[in-house]
C-alpha cells in the first residue's frame, strides 16, 4: 500500500521487520504526543496495532492507564480502516466504542489492540477487537466509524 495518505505515515519500519509505520504527518497532535510511536502489520483479515508503552502511560498501580488503552482502541478503528479497507481514516469519526476492560496491561512490554472487520456500509465501518500483550488479554472491544463524505 503506498504511502500517498496526506494525514498519516504509513511506510515499511526500519526497525521492525513485517511492520509498517502507522504516525501522523502532524506530530504535534495526540497521537505522537500522547501515544509515542505506532505500528502497524495485517494479519489475514486482522489489523494490528502496536504501541511501546512507557511510565507516562501509567496509573498509580503501575498498570497501563485505561485512557491509554481506549485511546489505543480508538486508534486501531482507523488503523483497520487504512490497511483493510480503501477508506480515508483522516477524515472518518468514531459513533460508537465499547469496551470491556480484562486484565491491566504491563508497562516495558508491547500493548497491541488486534482489531477486525464485522460489517462495512457505504458509510459506516462495523468493528471488533482485542488489545493484547502476549497471551495476555487486556480488553475486548467493538466500535462504529463513519467514513468520510464524498466531496
Amino acid at each position: 500500500m503506498p504511502d500517498d495518505d496526506k494525514h498519516f505515515e504509513y511506510r515499511e519500519h526500519p526497525a521492525h521487520p513485517g511492520w509498517f509505520t502507522w504516525n501522523l504527518r502532524d506530530q504535534t497532535r495526540f497521537n505522537a504526543v500522547v501515544m509515542g510511536e505506532l505500528i502497524v502489520r495485517t494479519e489475514g483479515e486482522k489489523c494490528r496495532l502496536r504501541m511501546f508503552p512507557e511510565r507516562k502511560h501509567t496509573n498509580l498501580q503501575e498498570m497501563i492507564h485505561g485512557a491509554t488503552t481506549l485511546s489505543l482502541i480508538d486508534i486501531s478503528l482507523f488503523a483497520a480502516m487504512r490497511t483493510l479497507t480503501t477508506g480515508e481514516p483522516g477524515p472518518a469519526v468514531t459513533l460508537e466504542l465499547s469496551t470491556q476492560f480484562i486484565g491491566g496491561g504491563k508497562v516495558d512490554e508491547p500493548l497491541d489492540a488486534v482489531v477486525w472487520i464485522v460489517r462495512e456500509t457505504g458509510r459506516l465501518l462495523f468493528l471488533r477487537g482485542d488489545v493484547e500483550q502476549g497471551e495476555h488479554k487486556v480488553a475486548a472491544y467493538s466500535g462504529i466509524v463513519r467514513k468520510a463524505s464524498k466531496k
